[in-house]
């Protein structure tokens, strides 16, 4: 076993409580489906959301599917001029028997042009 870092985002499409839930769930969940993790397989989970987003914390999101055990933190991305608007991003860092390159980064919606080199 090792400990990895996975990467992901999701664009929103306005900031609003329940769509913000649900899209961090569904962030969440492909995270952990497609790197073939458990819950307990992770270690923590640090959350960003661009300044524009106010709704709810993004880690509200992932307490909900029953992400309870986990240490979470939310933070606010930094202000740029030009970047993607309402856009949540997460680091997940677990314990996996996965190399570096069989990391699957999840990047949904308009979120994947952040890192077309690796999203998938």
């Amino acid at each position: 076993m090792a400990v990895r870092a996975i990467r992901g985002a999701v664009q929103l499409d306005s900031d609003e409580r329940e769509h913000m839930l649900a899209s961090v769930a569904e962030l969440v969940g492909a995270v952990l489906e497609r790197n073939k993790l458990a819950v307990d397989d992770l270690i923590s989970i640090v959350f960003t959301a661009t300044p524009d987003l106010h709704s709810e914390f993004p880690a509200v999101g992932a307490r909900d599917i029953g992400i309870t055990d986990v240490p979470l933190l939310c933070a606010q991305e930094l202000e740029i001029a030009g970047a993607m608007p309402r856009v949540i991003r997460l680091l997940a860092h677990a314990e996996t028997e996965l190399t570096k390159a069989e990391i699957s980064h999840v990047y949904l919606r308009g979120a994947v042009a952040l890192r077309k080199d690796i999203a998938q």
